[in-house]
């Protein structure tokens, strides 16, 4: 039976939103900008949400892609994703003032790859081709990485020796497409060693839980995300693995008003690199669709904070 204005109502996935690496990603740039003023060169987008990257230009940073187009003497923050050791180590040459805005959790990815490396070990990381994050921790090393994006992909790959092989996986994967690749690494490599806590971050894994939850309760599902998001786009394929009718928008001028004909039920969340005000829009667009209500799911809550780097705490 068609929903009327009286009975839609807007459920609203817990967690969601910012997660503490994009919070301190975002927070040294602003203090960046704060202690040394504008402008402050970022390499790469800071995290992948046009409203964010958008608010950070406005107030004077610039993002680059390559170190040539940063002035000698500036300060340049590295992106969330984190980078590759050759862009460490340019950064370093050329004298830059450097804040790593590096995610912990990407940071600790690559400090085991670091640690096995010098053990002899080489590896089959899992992730997307050509995401920042991807090409970071496949950069901390020169030679002796091999990417896997699909269960079928690991029969193509070809170690020099198996003895020492260790797998790793992009942080802001889907869980369950992860379990699918390393299942069939561990099929083919029964030896190979597995981080002793899983790669796939907190944050990715608790709004993919909190979606999972949400997702058999309502009609249609809203992601609040930007296209180039990996943790936003892997919440829309877990809403859409329910069968649950699921779309991605930006912000609430995406907001399209057939979606919800017929809908009482609609579905929200925001990946973790999506601000809160995005979804306040996008709540208040659905209400003018006939929405009456917003009500919070339960869920997992988050305490994790990250601290600043050196030179930018409140302190320094």
């Amino acid at each position: 039976m068609p929903s009327t204005h009286l009975d839609r109502e807007i459920l609203l996935a817990e967690p969601r939103g910012f997660c503490a690496g994009v919070d301190r990603a975002i927070e040294i740039v602003q203090r960046a900008l704060d202690k040394f003023g504008a402008p402050i060169y970022v390499r790469h987008e800071i995290v992948h949400n046009t409203y964010v990257v958008n608010d950070l230009k406005s107030k004077g940073a610039v993002f680059i892609e390559d170190l040539k187009d940063v002035p000698p003497g500036a300060t340049l923050v590295f992106s969330a994703h984190g980078v590759p050791k050759a862009v460490e180590q340019q950064a370093q040459a050329l004298g830059f003032r450097v804040f790593d805005a590096t995610c912990p959790l990407v940071t600790k990815v690559h400090v085991e790859v670091a640690k096995l490396a010098k053990l002899g070990y080489e590896f089959i990381m899992i992730g997307h081709k050509g995401h920042p994050e991807v090409e970071a921790t496949m950069g901390q090393l020169s030679s002796g990485i091999h990417l896997v994006e699909e269960a079928a992909d690991v029969a193509h790959v070809r170690p020099s020796q198996t003895e020492k092989l260790a797998v790793v996986t992009q942080t802001t994967l889907s869980m369950d497409d992860a379990a699918e690749i390393s299942a069939a690494v561990l099929a083919r490599f029964p030896q190979i060693k597995s981080p002793k806590q899983q790669d796939i971050c907190y944050a990715t894994q608790n709004r993919q839980d909190a979606v999972k939850f949400m997702s058999p309760q309502v009609d249609l599902v809203i992601v609040v995300g930007s296209p180039s998001s990996s943790n936003s786009n892997r919440l829309r394929d877990v809403s859409a693995k329910f069968g649950t009718p699921s779309y991605m928008v930006d912000d609430a001028s995406e907001i399209q008003a057939e979606w919800f004909e017929g809908k009482a039920k609609v579905g929200l969340t925001a990946g973790a690199s999506a601000p809160d005000v995005l979804v306040q829009d996008v709540i208040a667009k659905i209400r003018e669709l006939g929405a009456v209500s917003v009500r919070q799911l339960d869920g997992q809550q988050e305490t994790i904070k990250f601290p600043l780097p050196k030179g930018l705490k409140p302190d320094a």
